[in-house]
């Protein structure tokens, strides 16, 4: 097995980036999710309820963000001194505003008064302890560091959800592109489909991690990235297929056990 391909998001819920070779920190690739827009009342926005959030790219250079996207000219955002507390899904978490001009930026992307934050210490969230240790901590994604997925799972998806469209009378639709599921690390050369539903601990490179648990899927999966617009897959066949406990899992969640570096290529071994 082998690691086929890297991605991390700057900011929460935009579009992301392929990279060759990324450090492994703690708390997740170096750079990813470090910041999240918020609205007025500073609870956290999603593309879950702002697909137009996948318009926009953002890059880090020089310890800074630039944002680019469809309806203006690129932005070089600088953090404030300006700090609050914004809900993450019911628990407040201290962020750094990014200033009047990057809120105006995205704010004439989405239509509605937002506002970009910045995660200064990605050492102040810690993991849910149900399946961390006391001393892990995640940057702002969903839960953990990392997010893992294989190209063996999504072929056998794509054949289901051919199949679940021939079965209603509709036209198969075109295979899912990976990055629908917003992975970091994407494996190839499993043979199995949903192998990793098994792993409990594995080495990418030189680098160990602990799986806590598999992902469970939402509506965010099912917005094309062409058009931002919503449709049924790939949620109507994991529910069909992947279902359990209520929800549809697909990929797993890793908690790095010491930083490290990981490259495209690198060997992945099960432990």
């Amino acid at each position: 097995m082998r690691l086929g391909s890297i991605h991390f998001y700057p900011v929460k819920s935009t579009g992301g980036h392929e990279v060759e070779r990324a450090e492994v920190e703690p708390w997740g690739l170096a750079g990813d999710r470090r910041y999240l827009v918020a609205d007025e009342h500073d609870t956290m926005i999603t593309a879950r309820q702002e697909p137009l959030l996948l318009a926009c790219l953002a890059r880090l250079d020089d310890g800074g963000l630039t944002l680019t996207g469809p309806h203006a000219a690129p932005l070089r955002v600088v953090p404030s001194a300006r700090v609050s507390a914004v809900d993450m899904r019911g628990t407040p978490i201290r962020l750094t505003d990014c200033g009047d001009a990057a809120a105006g930026w995205l704010s004439a992307l989405l239509g509605r008064p937002v506002r970009l934050k910045w995660l200064d210490d990605p050492a102040r969230r810690p993991v849910d302890p149900a399946y961390g240790r006391p001393d892990d901590r995640v940057s702002l994604a969903d839960a953990y560091p990392l997010l893992l997925t294989t190209t063996a799972s999504l072929a056998r998806l794509d054949d289901w959800i051919a199949e679940t469209a021939l079965e209603r009378g509709e036209e198969p639709p075109e295979p899912l592109p990976m990055h629908r599921f917003r992975p970091n690390v994407v494996i190839e050369g499993t043979g199995t489909p949903f192998a990793e539903d098994e792993w409990k601990r594995l080495r990418i490179g030189e680098v160990e991690f602990r799986v806590t648990k598999g992902c469970d899927r939402c509506v965010l999966t099912t917005i094309d990235t062409a058009t931002y617009l919503k449709g049924k897959e790939p949620i109507r066949t994991l529910s069909r297929f992947r279902k359990r406990d209520g929800k549809v899992w697909f990929g797993i969640n890793l908690i790095p056990d010491a930083p490290g570096h990981i490259a495209q290529g690198d060997s992945v071994t099960i432990l």
